[in-house]
């Protein structure tokens, strides 16, 4: 998520210490809840909350890289995130439209739609690549 090279600024590290913890809790209730979804077979309430549980903690790794967002007080760093979230959010859409068509009409099997996220997460990463690029193509890159 970091857009330059070097020490990472006090807000980096936080989003850092935040970030690890929530990604290793949403591997950690993914891998707990599809063994104990497949192993025991729930039902009702009980299947509700396994399945929910792996999404608790990418919800809170979202909240987290908003708050990463609010504490950077680096103006270039947080514009370059934001553009980079934008752009990654706007191919996410594009992409999930044209499914979305292609699906109504039968052409492509049923989007899973817990994988908007990490699809999310590659668009941002590949936006962020296009702008470094971009900026050494025209001089102002590092």
């Amino acid at each position: 998520m970091f857009v330059r090279k070097g020490a990472h600024n006090p807000a980096q590290r936080r989003y850092v210490r935040r970030f690890v913890p929530g990604m290793l809790g949403y591997v950690g209730l993914l891998l707990v809840s599809t063994w104990a979804i497949r192993a025991y077979h729930p039902e009702g309430a009980l299947l509700f909350l396994l399945a929910l549980l792996p999404a608790l903690p990418l919800v809170a790794v979202i909240g987290v890289m908003g708050l990463y967002l609010v504490e950077e007080r680096d103006e270039f760093i947080r514009n370059r995130l934001i553009v980079a979230m934008i752009g990654g959010l706007g191919i996410l859409l594009a992409l999930t439209t044209i499914w979305g068509f292609l699906e109504d009409r039968e052409v492509v099997p049923h989007f899973p739609t817990f994988l908007s996220f990490p699809i999310w997460c590659g668009c941002f990463g590949l936006f962020q690549c296009f702008l470094s690029l971009r900026d050494r193509l025209a001089g102002g890159g590092e």
